[in-house]
């Protein structure tokens, strides 16, 4: 259980953690910038405070799969959960460990297959490859040579032999994608665009041994990653919490009450949405952005998020261990109502809120570094900080 009199120092370093705002970087983090990520220096932090090499980890909105990746480098079992195929995806990509052969087929593909693509060329594959549906908004004009770029690419994967090599470079191609089209104002020339993808191939080929390499410093040979695409309500049904399994520390960014966030889509063209993420990772996304945010920011009171939200809480605290610690980053629209109700949901799901020896709340605010995840928004903004919660299960 966590003593308060004891722990202030160990409070007093996350809340270091959880103030840092340096730029995400290490392991395999860089593989896809999923929005409002958040930083693995705290994961890191409140893993070593709060588990051990062996623990159980996990991460019930897990998103781009940050806690997921420091959870396996630190030599944890992790389980992360999503109602996102993308974040599924991009997570799987992150953590799978590749073989000596999937390695030096992508390095050729990437090094010599990549290179060779023109957008002259012809495929008779080319025509299923490009659909329309699932490139929506693509067809326009800046886009439209980088969309028929990506189609010869996914063509292309083809020559690899295994399924974790061919998404392997699929994310190397989300990660070019993302970077020549979300939010791009100027045409991204081809030349660039094949070079970035290149590059960032082999750049991810090396992040993925250094994974590889803390996995096997940690000397844990159980370390594992479960992934689950559901929703957190039915955590208890799935493996390992079905087979009677417990978390030892949850640690999470769960969706922001009233704040615009594109977990599901790319912007082009002045904004424009286009669905193009799902197609180049090849998953499906049928829902619009209330089914990923727990209701839609225009609702006035955001009732349908705090029904949901406690849904999910009362699920996640039913697959925890008693005196096991969540820690969590998140944000509000409206901060002095909306945080009153989040943590009244905790404290009905069964969770209280960790203090220090003075009896202040163990919080943490911190300004948003890199706000673009906030389409909708201009200027200084309530949702522009968040703050780091820690309670335990009780």
């Amino acid at each position: 259980m966590f003593n308060p009199e004891r722990d202030d120092r160990r409070l007093a370093e996350l809340r270091l953690a959880a103030l840092d705002v340096s730029p995400v970087a290490g392991l395999t983090h860089c593989h896809y910038k999923y929005p409002a990520r958040f930083s693995p220096k705290f994961v890191s932090a409140v893993l070593k405070e709060f588990s051990k090499p062996g623990d159980l980890v996990l991460d019930p909105y897990m998103g781009g799969g940050t806690t997921i990746v420091e959870a396996m480098a630190g030599g944890r079992r992790a389980v992360g959960c999503d109602l996102n195929s993308l974040a599924v995806f991009v997570t799987r990509a992150k953590t799978t460990s590749l073989t000596n052969m999937d390695e030096r087929q992508i390095c050729a593909w990437a090094t010599a297959v990549v290179p060779s693509l023109s957008y002259h060329d012809t495929d008779h594959r080319l025509k299923e490859a490009l659909c329309e549906k699932r490139t929506r908004n693509l067809h326009l004009p800046h886009a439209r040579p980088i969309k028929k770029f990506i189609a010869l690419a996914l063509v292309s994967l083809d020559a690899l032999d295994s399924v974790q090599a061919k998404e392997f470079a699929r994310c190397a191609l989300l990660n070019a994608s993302q970077w020549a089209l979300n939010g791009r104002k100027k045409h991204v020339a081809l030349s660039d665009f094949r070079a970035r993808l290149t590059r960032v191939s082999l750049e991810m080929l090396q992040a993925s041994a250094s994974l590889r390499s803390a996995k096997q410093a940690s000397c844990q040979s159980d370390v594992f990653s479960s992934l689950i695409h559901d929703s957190a309500e039915n955590l208890s049904s799935h493996y390992p919490f079905s087979s009677g399994d417990r978390a030892d520390l949850v640690v999470t960014s769960p969706p922001y009450p009233g704040v615009h966030i594109l977990y599901h889509r790319w912007q082009v063209n002045g904004r424009r949405e286009t669905p193009a993420p799902y197609w180049i990772a090849n998953c499906l996304d049928g829902k619009g952005e209330s089914y990923y945010t727990f209701g839609t920011r225009k609702e006035n009171q955001h009732d349908e998020y705090f029904k949901q939200s406690l849904r999910t809480l009362e699920s996640i605290r039913s697959v925890m261990k008693d005196g096991a610690v969540m820690a969590q980053m998140i944000a509000f629209s409206k901060p002095r109502s909306q945080l009153k109700r989040y943590l009244d949901n905790m404290s009905k799901a069964g969770f209280k809120e960790i203090r220090t020896s003075s009896g202040r709340p163990a919080r943490a605010w911190r300004d948003v570094p890199g706000r673009s995840w906030h389409a909708s928004l201009q200027g200084s903004t309530h949702s522009a900080r968040e703050v780091a919660l820690f309670h335990v299960a009780v």
